[in-house]
């Protein structure tokens, strides 16, 4: 027994399948129809939902942001605290290490003003830190140099 399957799909997205037995001829054809569109009561329907929804998403999205800014920033001052944490003292280093625990928190709590007063407390409590790591880098730079050996 041999069966010729043969498929058509034309620009309306009709997909037509058709099959024919080879040795008694028999034919038989399948019209399958996409049933993608919307009618316009759902399309009202999803208009009305996002309107509905859209300050909580834009809440959502406002959250997402400033937890993406806050690790960012906890990494940051991580990696510096593990590359240069000798340039502070213990109760200084102490301190930053609260501030970044303080950002731990409000990451795992969800609050986006929470999460934002956390990161912004941690920027602020680390430029001390900051500067030093700063001051140490240039005069790493300028060791060994007078002042006429510099491109101005």
């Amino acid at each position: 027994m041999r069966i010729r399957v043969s498929f058509a799909v034309d620009a309306d997205g009709l997909l037509t399948v058709s099959a024919s037995e080879r040795l008694t001829g028999k034919q038989a054809r399948v019209e399958v129809r996409p049933s993608y569109g919307l009618s316009e009561d759902e399309m009202a329907d999803m208009l009305r939902d996002s309107l509905d929804n859209a300050e909580d998403d834009m809440e959502a999205r406002l959250l997402a942001e400033a937890k993406v800014e806050a690790r960012r920033t906890l990494n940051a001052v991580r990696a510096a605290l593990a590359a240069d944490g000798a340039l502070l003292g213990a109760a200084e280093k102490a301190a930053v290490e609260a501030l970044a625990d303080g950002v731990e928190r409000a990451l795992s709590a969800g609050d986006r003003e929470a999460v934002a007063a956390a990161a912004e407390a941690l920027e602020n409590g680390t430029k001390l830190f900051a500067e030093r790591r700063m001051d140490r880098g240039i005069r790493a730079a300028l060791a060994g140099r007078s002042v006429d050996q510099l491109d101005l």
